[in-house]
């Protein structure tokens, strides 16, 4: 059963969560409506969003506390570089160009996540448990849909997590095991809130380009 951190991120985000997942880009996506050039524009978003998120790892990583939430196995950024060489081609980083909302998104992570391990934490897991989650039915549609092979789908492949509900079950575990009182718990829950906001906005501005 969870417990009061994991328990508080879930109410806090429940909603947020649900408007990010109906955001009309999602659904075209999903659909395969849109061009692949929208997944890797996509892709390309997540790459700066989550060179954000990773770059926070040494400040975290003094931490004791936050130390136990870190895992190498969720690194994504070399897997998205595999992705948009192989779908851009080796000069993909000339190519690609971050969204207003993408930025917005980036400056967040760089204000809160290496300066405070709770931001750290409620972005961490507002983007690693989903990408544990809902990447094997993206990689799905991907495929499917797109027609795009195995070796350009690395984003969503974690070859060192065996069992994805185990991982996620022990993810979950440490996070209520982190030594925060009410009122911290109460922050991390509220910034979640705010990295599923930031992330809906992405989906916004990437519908502003494939879909008017």
């Amino acid at each position: 059963m969870d417990t009061q951190l994991v328990a508080d991120l879930r109410t806090a985000t429940r909603t947020q969560h649900e408007q990010a997942e109906a955001m009309p880009f999602v659904g075209e996506l999903m659909a395969g409506r849109v061009p692949v050039e929208a997944y890797v524009d996509l892709l390309t978003q997540h790459h700066a969003i989550y060179g954000a998120l990773e770059a926070a790892e040494p400040f975290v990583r003094v931490d004791t506390a936050g130390a136990t939430m870190l895992f190498d196995v969720l690194s994504r950024s070399a897997a998205i570089e595999h992705d948009l060489a192989v779908l851009r081609g080796p000069s993909w980083r000339q190519h690609g160009r971050t969204l207003p909302a993408t930025d917005r998104y980036v400056d967040r992570l760089l204000a809160v996540a290496g300066t405070w391990v709770g931001g750290y934490v409620a972005h961490a897991y507002t983007r690693y448990l989903g990408d544990l989650s809902g990447g094997l039915a993206i990689r799905s549609v991907l495929r499917r849909e797109y027609g795009l092979g195995d070796d350009a789908l690395h984003f969503y492949t974690f070859p060192g997590i065996a069992k994805p509900k185990l991982f996620k079950d022990l993810y979950r575990a440490r996070l209520d095991a982190l030594p925060f009182d009410d009122g911290e718990r109460a922050r991390v829950a509220e910034e979640a809130g705010v990295a599923f906001r930031l992330n809906a906005e992405v989906f916004a501005d990437l519908g502003a380009v494939y879909l008017s």
